[in-house]
């Protein structure tokens, strides 16, 4: 049963999720959810923001404040921000996935995320799990193509790959499956902005 204040999604639908603490969301992130939508055959997009990443030591700026700057650059019918990781109570990938399929029977679920992390995915907790729970949408950021393309993950499950063109088969496609696109990409970065001053909630 879906909880109250959770993102709606009816059986048979294919909804992305794009997962992150965006801080904070930039224009990057629009464009490869744009991007994600129509190449990859999704109905929906849900930004996860989540409470925190496991893999940074220091914290982000408050769930609430990332919240709202998703909303005020991502404004599309298509695409929700949401919390519900932090509604959900879990902290990992592999753990929000098993909830969200138990939450969401008959939805079909595709995980997103740029090549910079396809790089270093083996890192990630359960990321087996993820891999043979949800087919896997991979859009190239720059100066990260040749990484991912080499990384543990990608030579692991490279029997497993649908070629750029057959992207569209995603979205229908029975895990392990993953795919991984070229795009003109923005330059932007949560990091570059925190950097120039311009995020004004960024904590220690």
């Amino acid at each position: 049963m879906q909880r109250q204040g959770a993102p709606y999604a009816r059986a048979g639908q294919v909804v992305g999720l794009l997962g992150g603490s965006f801080d904070p969301a930039h224009d990057g992130h629009v464009h490869i959810t744009k991007a994600a939508l129509e190449r990859f055959g999704l109905d929906r997009v849900w930004w996860l923001i989540s409470p925190a990443n496991p893999l940074k030591t220091r914290g982000p700026a408050p769930i609430g404040e990332r919240m709202a700057a998703a909303k005020s650059v991502m404004q599309h019918p298509r695409v929700t921000v949401t919390d519900i990781e932090e509604r959900l109570g879990t902290r990992y990938t592999a753990q929000t996935i098993v909830a969200l399929q138990a939450a969401y029977p008959g939805v079909h679920f595709v995980w997103l995320m740029g090549a910079d992390n396809l790089a270093q995915f083996h890192r990630w907790q359960d990321w087996r799990e993820i891999m043979e729970r949800v087919p896997v949408g991979v859009l190239a950021r720059p100066g990260d193509r040749i990484s991912a393309r080499m990384s543990k993950t990608a030579r692991l499950y490279r029997a497993h790959r649908l070629i750029g063109r057959a992207s569209q088969l995603l979205a229908r496609a029975e895990a392990p499956m993953w795919s991984f696109v070229n795009l003109p990409m923005s330059q932007s970065s949560s990091t570059a902005i925190r950097a120039a001053g311009e995020w004004s909630y960024d904590v220690q």
